[in-house]
Order: C-alpha cells, then structure tokens, then sequence
C-alpha cells in the first residue's frame, strides 16, 4: 500500500473517531435534557430557522424521511411544536415550534453552545478555518462520487 493511500486510510479513522466522541459528548447533554438528538436537531432547526415544510426537515438534519413523522409526533405530543397546513397546497404540511418548546431551546442551547465552543477551543482561529474549508472540499468531493 503506497504512503497516499495509507495516509487517505489514516485519516479517514480519524475522522470518523472524532466525531464519534464528539457527538456522543454533545448527545449526553441532550439526552440529560430530556431529548432525543433528532428532537434536538428539530427543535433547533425550527428554533433558529422559523418554520418548515415537514417534507424538507429529513434533508436539512440529515434524517430520513420516514422518521420525520415519528420525531415530529412525539415533539408534537409534548407540546414542543405544531403543524399547520399550508394554505396554498394542502399537500404541505409545517412544523412550527411552540412557545413551550421556545423555552425549552432557550434554556439548553446556550449551555449546548458553550460545550461546542469549549470542545473547538484547541484550535486556533486559523485552524478552525482550515479544518473548516479542508472538511467541505472532502463533502463537496464525495458528492461527486454518489
């Protein structure tokens, strides 16, 4: 095996072991919020984005879309969000987050915050901005590849 691809390998492990560790940190501090990731990334998405057609939630959180419905029916039934249909095109249906799950996002997003700027901090402004533009040019490739 040449040097590149032995280096390609290596750093694909890497990758991988890292965000391993960090999601399973980030995940810990939901789940102890009382949510489920997928729940958090909903919340969160509606939370900063406003409201969104189901049809696209799936794509922007990188969840399927079967388990939209689930996710977002359990948010539902603890009153953490809503849907309404569109008006338009009765086909689209959108999520929007309550006043309740407002609260809830309030109260845990900046401590969530904080431990993902706490876990980035053994990188200097510059390296985070190279980390950050080496890891889309590696997204960007592999689109190219599906």
């Amino acid at each position: 095996m040449e040097k590149d691809e032995q280096e390609a390998l290596k750093l694909f492990i890497v990758l991988s072991r890292a965000f391993r560790i960090i999601n399973e940190y980030s995940n810990q501090f939901i789940q102890n919020c009382g949510l489920h990731p997928t729940e958090f990334a909903v919340l969160e998405l509606l939370y900063h984005k406003g409201e969104q057609p189901l049809q696209q939630i799936g794509e922007k959180i990188l969840l399927a879309s079967g388990s939209i419905t689930y996710v977002v029916d359990k948010l539902e039934k603890r009153g953490l969000l809503y849907r309404v249909s569109c008006p338009e095109d009765r086909r689209v249906t959108f999520a929007h987050i309550s006043e309740k799950g407002k609260e809830l996002i309030d109260a845990i997003f900046p401590e969530h915050q904080r431990r993902i700027v706490n876990i980035m901090s053994v990188l200097t402004p510059e390296e985070k901005e190279t980390a950050i533009k080496l890891l889309k040019n590696i997204g960007y490739h592999t689109k190219t590849l599906i």
